[in-house]
């Protein structure tokens, strides 16, 4: 958990009213980044999620069956405000140091969850607020901090041992935003993650922190950032990226 707690839940309060906020506009709009889904799918795939980690930390462990019957026929806002606020609570009630299931092979603690769901938050919210064409800024040290969680836990963990990427990527790359940097190797069965901008890369991603968060989980185009190096090796670290971001 790289920030506090208390902050996360500050910030996942007010993502999830922003994204509330612009959902109101209609819930039958398209959303260009998930192609496929409207606001309303959104809106209530966030809920789903809110409802799941709710288990996760009750039980410690994934809940199955999933999802909960019913669910699907609930009015879209009712879920999502009911959800919000029992994660809110779970949340509270868990604190940060009980051990409970989570996806990262460093971090079994409930602690992971508070992170993650400001994350899920702020990244579905610009979803929404693409299909209004109202894109507002992520707070930077939120988005460093969704940067680093990107990276880690979820394209630097032991997902590629299987060799199942698409974009078998043989470089080292190096972001950087806001005065840090991290140094990112991969190959087609690993990748590793250090802080720091020490080293020889084959490619550099830059830019301002928002800016970047979004490139990595699709929700900006190229023109966003800059970078030097081979067009054909960022197009592949981005590839790698989509996989791990799913």
């Amino acid at each position: 958990m790289g920030l506090s707690a208390e902050y996360y839940l500050e910030q996942l309060t007010a993502e999830a009213a922003r994204l509330r906020e612009v959902a109101q506009l209609g819930l039958d709009a398209p959303v260009p980044s998930c192609p496929g889904w409207t606001v309303e799918t959104i809106v209530r795939h966030v809920a789903q999620v809110y409802l799941h980690k709710i288990e996760v930390l009750r039980l410690g462990a994934l809940p199955e069956p999933w999802p909960p019957a019913g669910v699907d026929d609930r009015d879209a806002f009712e879920l999502f405000d009911e959800s919000l606020a029992a994660l809110l609570v779970a949340l509270r009630k868990a604190g940060t140091s009980q051990q409970t299931w989570t996806f990262s092979p460093a971090d079994s603690t409930t602690g992971f969850w508070f992170r993650r769901m400001a994350m899920e938050t702020v990244v579905h919210r610009i979803d929404v607020e693409l299909a209004y064409d109202v894109v507002t800024p992520i707070a930077a040290e939120l988005a460093l901090d969704g940067i680093d969680e990107v990276l880690y836990p979820s394209l630097g963990g032991p997902w590629w041992e299987e060799n199942w990427t698409k974009h078998p990527i043989d470089a080292t790359v190096r972001l950087t935003a806001e005065g840090r940097s991290w140094t990112v190797g991969a190959d087609a069965t690993s990748v590793t993650v250090t802080q720091g901008a020490e080293g020889e890369v084959a490619a550099e991603i830059f830019g301002d922190a928002g800016a970047v968060y979004l490139w990595m989980w699709g929700r900006t185009s190229d023109d966003a950032i800059q970078v030097a190096g081979p067009e054909d090796v960022v197009q592949a670290f981005r590839g790698r990226l989509s996989e791990a971001t799913q």
